[in-house]
């Protein structure tokens, strides 16, 4: 029998990689918030995977009590996502993939473009989902990771801010208003280059984040949590004394109710 795989948070997205992973013939074991992990961690010391699939606010508390015995094996796919986010907790070596598949309740996962992996389980991860029909591109080092997850950072903060003021779909966001997404974006890239310490070809990420809308061009932009991370990427604007007008035009309008 194949090693068992952990999935901490067994929402849509943890149900399709669980998926996948019994595709292949691994056990999974789910974690829920009524789980004790320390005594799972003790019947299980050494998981194939220990896949972190709660929500972007779950995610600190998750990494500072995952049980030591599973800290060497921890996979990650929060959107929002930086080294300094795991690093801050004490893990190195992460395996980390950037997902561009939307998952609803009662659908199939939905294919934008292919997703990034980088770390010692994303060959694991390419598996699993390549056995379910969901293409993963395995990366070369960690400066791709970067680039990856501040490519998919602008992509979300871009369309989720933008469409607050918009509506309508990433296409209609780049063709009709290209001008106030570029602008946008721009921002963004400043916020993450604050965030990550280090300077990021701009118009490399502009091009990559025009080609996921492509790949999806009727995505909506906006969902439930486009005014809280409205509000948090201004906090982390504020926190950094970096300039936001776009933001914060935005903000004077969406979030003044």
């Amino acid at each position: 029998m194949k090693k068992p795989v952990v999935i901490v948070g067994l929402g849509e997205m943890g149900g399709v990689f669980a998926r996948g992973f019994l595709r292949l013939g691994h056990p999974v074991y789910p974690v829920t918030r009524k789980t004790a992990m320390a005594t799972l961690a003790a019947e299980l010391e050494a998981p194939e995977l220990v896949l972190v699939a709660v929500a972007e606010n779950d995610l600190h508390p998750v990494l500072e009590t995952l049980p030591h015995e599973w800290r060497g094996r921890v996979a990650l796919l929060q959107n929002e996502l930086l080294p300094a986010d795991w690093e801050r907790h004490g893990y190195r070596n992460p395996t980390v993939i950037s997902v561009w598949f939307e998952k609803k309740r009662g659908q199939d996962a939905k294919v934008i473009v292919p997703s990034p992996a980088f770390g010692p389980g994303a060959g694991l991860l390419a598996d699993a989902l390549g056995a379910i029909g969901i293409p993963v591109t395995q990366l070369d080092d960690a400066g791709q990771l970067l680039f990856e997850l501040v490519r998919k950072n602008v992509y979300i903060l871009t369309t989720n801010i933008a469409g607050l003021e918009t509506g309508g779909t990433v296409g209609e966001l780049w063709a009709r208003h290209r001008e106030l997404a570029a602008g946008i974006a721009a921002e963004i890239v400043a916020l993450q280059e604050r965030l990550a310490e280090q300077r990021f070809d701009r118009d490399a990420l502009i091009h990559a984040m025009v080609d996921a809308f492509e790949g999806d061009p009727a995505h909506r932009c906006m969902g439930r949590s486009a005014p809280a991370r409205l509000r948090r990427a201004r906090e982390l604007a504020a926190r950094h004394r970096l300039e936001t007008p776009r933001l914060d035009a935005i903000a004077a309008q969406a979030l003044s109710a």
